[in-house]
């Protein structure tokens, strides 16, 4: 702005400089002309001024006396005609000023000072006076090019008054201006700079503030969380930390709309704040999961009992809109220095302990290394997984064979992962299929499975046997309809009916999300694969669901089975497998047995009309090429039959079914 205040004066101050210098010039080409017709062209010529010629000049340019300083005639080689200020004229002319004028023929002026000759000290009122200086050039109608010049000397007093006047009065208003301009400027960056300044705190508490329940966010969290720790080093205490979240906080938003969701957020924030000691730090993670900071604390029980009173908060219903909505949580507990020994792993550790509580519903755990999968040797096993499935010989597919125990013939087998870990050598799936569903990777090892299992399928196929295997889908996999087209296109690559291949869901999966799961079945069942109930009787799922699922087969769990291998009073967990044989046969499934270790055991399993069993009493799961050897060595006797052993269990009258391994629908476990 100075800059500008600056370069708007000067340029001011230069125009009306140029316009002073112009009425100048013109006041000089005037005094020029009228001492022109006083003197001839000769006298130029000759160098020499008459008499009568300097009075005609003098007479000529009277009337400017007030204006003019002093007239000099000068010839183009620099002769003094005339001098206004003396009657003997003598003196040199500015050479380079005389020059420019005759050759240029325009007038050249120059400001400058004047030390004046005593006779006209009194009428300029001083010895030295600022004057303006113009050559004009002289010249006559008749001759061609200047003849001389003649210089012009104007009292430049007033002129210069004038400016300077001028250029103070701009300067000021130029000054006013620019202060006036810059006071508006710097009141609206002040109030621009406030407000960004306001912003900035503003952002800087939202940044560390929830915007919905205005709780302290992760970030705030974690910080306090650092300080906690370090306060409890400092002081030798502890330090508790509680993770919470809302069971089906996801039913809430669907069947009442997020309004009705973040109400409740908002609500549960307010009752945690009531329910704790004013040091205390609630905080929201996000979603529906809360953290509860809890410094200096004496021992973990002191945590355990505040997460039971946070747990009784939740007691009274919710007001949402007009209903009353009650709602359960899942409370994870670490402690300092008892499971963690830094804020990042006592936070990961709350959160391992809260999984276990939601995973057993047990309301409020306390951390426990038995219940932490996710250690790092979890990551590394990760890691080493993904290898494993760009390498041809580390997961491989075991079967294992399924009887049938009417005829004791092998109705199929059961296709089961291994993974043959080049330093932990041969794991199980119970291991890495875990992993697999949390991390995503679950969707690759069932294409494997479903590649390996179909290829072998059209292997034994082309041997002139023909195995049906029965294959194991997570529940991820059979949320889309990518597995069906999967399957689809290996069988149609392979040239295997679909009647050879099965697919085993667990009950448990099955009930999670029947609205996606149940289309996907039905896909599979109409393209002619059987689809098995896994693990059945342990999950939820009620009899009409059972009537209009597209199953063909049910696998009674394990757990079932055990009871009837260990349980004293057998005859109670007869009837309890009695009565899921009853149900499945009633629509028309077949019912298989999984975890058949004993003979004993399959015998009773018959009595009780299970149509088939599996375990290691027939075989464990064995790779692909002892296959043919362990069914040859379970070919059933001429004669060979499972005979019950009681006849006081009722039987149900069921409709036979072919006993040919073809025709047996087959599960995976």
């Amino acid at each position: 702005m100075l800059t500008l205040g600056i370069a708007l004066v000067l340029a001011v101050s230069q125009v009306t400089t140029q316009r002073e210098h112009a009425v100048g010039i013109e006041t000089a080409e005037i005094v020029e002309s009228y001492a022109r017709q006083a003197v001839s062209v000769d006298a130029y010529t000759l160098g020499v001024l008459s008499s009568g010629e300097r009075a005609g000049v003098d007479e000529a340019v009277r009337g400017f006396d007030d204006r003019v300083v002093s007239l000099r005639l000068w010839t183009v080689d620099g002769d003094l005609l005339y001098d206004s200020g003396s009657d003997s004229p003598t003196g040199f002319p500015d050479g380079i000023r005389l020059d420019d004028a005759v050759r240029g023929g325009s007038p050249v002026a120059h400001v400058g000072t004047m030390v004046l000759p005593n006779a006209s000290v009194a009428r300029a009122g001083g010895t030295e006076v600022e004057v303006l200086d113009v050559y004009v050039p002289v010249r006559y109608r008749d001759v061609v090019g200047a003849v001389g010049a003649a210089e012009v000397v104007l009292d430049y007093r007033d002129s210069a008054a004038a400016l300077a006047d001028i250029n103070r009065t701009i300067g000021l208003v130029v000054a006013g201006g620019l202060l006036v301009v810059w006071l508006l400027l710097f009141r609206t960056v002040r109030t621009f700079t406030r407000r960004l300044q306001s912003n900035a705190l503003d952002n800087a508490r939202l940044a560390l503030l929830d915007s919905l329940t205005g709780l302290p966010n992760r970030r705030m969290l974690t910080e306090r969380l650092a300080r906690a720790v370090d306060t409890a080093y400092d002081e030798g205490t502890g330090v508790g930390l509680v993770l919470l979240d809302i069971d089906r906080f996801k039913d809430i938003n669907d069947s009442l709309g997020h309004d009705m969701g973040d109400e409740l957020l908002q609500q549960v924030a307010r009752r945690l704040q009531g329910a704790l000691r004013d040091n205390d730090v609630v905080a929201r993670l996000g979603g529906d999961e809360f953290a509860i900071l809890l410094p200096s604390i004496r021992a973990a029980a002191d945590s355990e009992r505040l997460a039971d009173r946070v747990r009784n908060v939740f007691g009274p219903p919710f007001r949402l809109g007009d209903l009353d909505v009650h709602v359960e949580t899942s409370i994870g507990v670490a402690c300092l220095p008892e499971h963690a020994h830094d804020g990042s792993s006592l936070m990961r550790k709350a959160d391992v302990a809260m999984y276990t509580a939601k995973v057993h519903r047990m309301g409020v755990a306390v951390y426990s290394p038995h219940e932490d999968d996710s250690s790092p040797a979890r990551l590394v096993l990760l890691g080493d997984l993904h290898r494993a499935l760009e390498r041809a010989d580390e997961l491989v597919m075991h079967y294992q064979p399924k009887i049938d125990l009417r005829t004791g013939a092998t109705a199929g087998v059961e296709a089961l992962m291994r993974w043959q870990h080049p330093t932990r050598g041969m794991l199980p799936p119970t291991l890495f299929v875990p992993l697999a569903e949390q991390t995503g990777l679950i969707n690759d090892l069932t294409r494997f499975a479903l590649e390996t299992v179909v290829t072998q399928i059209a292997r034994w196929r082309e041997e002139g046997d023909p195995v049906p295997v029965a294959v194991n889908l997570s529940a991820h996999n059979v949320t889309s309809f990518a597995v069906t087209e999967t399957i689809e296109a290996l069988l149609a690559t392979h040239q295997v009916p679909a009647s050879l291949l099965e697919v085993e869901i667990t009950e448990t999966a099955l009930v999670a999300d029947p609205s996606r799961i149940l289309p996907v079945l039905k896909r599979l069942a109409d393209m002619g694969i059987r689809v098995s109930i896994d693990d059945f009787g342990i999950g939820t799922t009620s009899i009409s669901q059972l009537r209009d699922l597209p199953v063909a087969q049910l696998k009674i769990d394990k757990l079932f089975i055990a009871d009837i291998e260990a349980s004293a009073d057998k005859r109670g967990s007869e009837l309890v497998v009695k009565a899921m044989v009853d149900l499945a046969h009633s629509f028309g499934l077949v019912v298989v047995a999984e975890g058949v270790e004993d003979a004993g055991t399959a015998s009773r399993l018959a009595a009780l009309d299970v149509d088939q069993a599996q375990g290691f009493l027939y075989s464990e799961a064995v790779p692909a090429a002892a296959v043919a050897g362990v069914r040859a060595a379970l070919l059933p006797a001429p004669r060979r039959r499972f005979a019950p052993t009681r006849t006081d269990l009722p039987t149900t009258n069921r409709p036979e079914r072919s006993s040919t391994p073809t025709d047996v629908p087959m599960t995976t476990s």
